[in-house]
């Protein structure tokens, strides 16, 4: 898991157990073959996890905090 896209994906969803719950779920959604919401490149070794997190650090994907 790439550090950096965590920290990013922090500033998104500050609530840590909302944040592993969404891209774990997004992540397993790119497993079974979803579309990527960032650029990719041929040859790009992100794992689904680190797709994921950057979808939620740019804003691609939106996790609602309850309240």
């Amino acid at each position: 898991m790439n550090d950096e896209y965590l920290n990013q994906a922090r500033k998104k969803v500050t609530d840590v157990r909302l944040l592993i719950n969404g891209a774990s779920k997004r992540a397993a959604e790119l497993a079974r073959g979803a579309r990527p919401l960032v650029p990719m490149l041929p040859q790009d070794e992100r794992s689904h996890l680190d797709i994921a997190l950057l979808e939620i650090a740019e804003g691609k994907i939106v996790i609602q905090e309850p309240g």
